[in-house]
């Protein structure tokens, strides 16, 4: 059975437990925050004891899991099992045979196969597969569909982590300014852990319902609210030299917390998106937010810069920011420093 991540912590909020939980996909904070929720509320302290057992992937095998799942709750209603990093498990959802394998060994169920058709009631199973996700055309698949709670933690995108950010504060009663949430998105990235682990000392100083700033990023996080990536954009894209030009001399003077790569992927992605704007025919505000995958608070930016930036200009940028990508990487430059290049690169995409 498919289940959202918001379905499963509501469920077990409620006390509605399956007997197999397999948690698998590209973003581990999902999975970490589903299987930490079971480690830590259905079992009281007393119970965990005798009944609550963790298992990690490298060297297990497939019946040693099924083995434990087996057994009977000690003084309890329940047993949890928890198996992380079951990536790591040989022949857990796969079989690995050889070229003249007999047919007959090639149809034997796996361990965790046999399990799944016939689960013990009283156990919760909860498999942490991190990083990837099993084929579902597999039996094995199938058959997780229909008797276990199957969850895919599909990984979050770079543009779609400024609203990430503003659904999980939300959830816990703040909300944040969109140049903040910006702000946060750019200097982070994509990795949710870090995310929320910072989201949660923002809000250790904010009163319940408060909102989060620029000024509050600056002071809790040290990212500069006017020397960063997200304000070099506005003002390249306000053709505002003189404000470009001192953010790109702050960057070449703290390369560490500005390496080029990271300035180069925004860029392209802004630029990119700005590439998009002008082609499409529906400009209005929720159409080209939609469109765009930014919040519609922005979209007056990407208006004013499309009047500075024609689609001939555009298109030479896009291929400026690949050059300059290349002679980060040592291709056809000699000598010039990281500084160099990016006070060259803004030059001429400014002229």
């Amino acid at each position: 059975m498919a289940f959202t991540f918001e379905d499963i912590i509501s469920n077990l909020q409620k006390k509605i437990y399956h007997p197999i939980y397999f948690l698998m996909g590209e973003e581990a904070y999902f999975i970490d925050k589903i299987s930490d929720y079971i480690a830590d509320n259905v079992l009281t302290d007393a119970e965990k004891g005798f009944n609550q057992t963790i298992l990690y992937g490298k060297d297990l095998e497939p019946s040693t899991i099924v083995g434990h799942a087996r057994r009977f709750p000690m003084m309890a209603n329940y047993q949890v099992i928890i198996v992380r990093e079951a990536q790591n498990i040989k022949d857990l959802v796969t079989k690995e045979t050889k070229a003249k394998k007999e047919k007959s060994d090639e149809k034997q169920k796996l361990p965790f196969e046999q399990y799944l058709e016939n689960p013990l009631k009283s156990t919760i199973l909860v498999i942490c597969y991190k990083y990837k996700s099993i084929d579902k055309r597999t039996n094995i698949a199938k058959q997780l569909d229909k008797t276990a709670v199957l969850y895919e933690s599909k990984k979050i995108y770079d543009n779609q982590l400024p609203a990430w950010i503003s659904t999980y504060l939300k959830t816990q009663q703040y909300s944040i300014a969109p140049q903040a949430a910006a702000m946060l998105a750019e200097y982070l990235g994509a990795d949710l852990s870090k995310v929320v682990n910072e989201l949660d000392k923002l809000i250790i100083s904010l009163p319940i319902g408060g909102q989060i700033t620029p000024d509050d990023i600056e002071k809790n996080i040290g990212i500069s609210k006017e020397f960063n990536v997200f304000e070099l954009q506005k003002a390249i894209g306000e053709r505002n030299l003189l404000k470009a030009n001192r953010i790109i001399n702050y960057f070449g003077a703290n390369p560490s917390s500005n390496p080029m790569p990271v300035i180069l992927a925004s860029l392209f992605s802004y630029f990119s998106k700005l590439l998009n704007y002008q082609f499409l025919e529906d400009k209005s505000q929720n159409n080209a937010a939609s469109a765009l995958g930014v919040n519609p608070f922005f979209i007056k930016d990407y208006v004013a810069a499309a009047k500075n930036y024609n689609i001939k200009k555009l298109v030479e940028i896009v291929a400026i920011l690949r050059e300059y990508d290349m002679k980060s990487k040592g291709w056809g430059n000699v000598s010039a420093t990281q500084a160099d290049l990016q006070r060259e690169m803004i030059y001429r995409i400014l002229h």
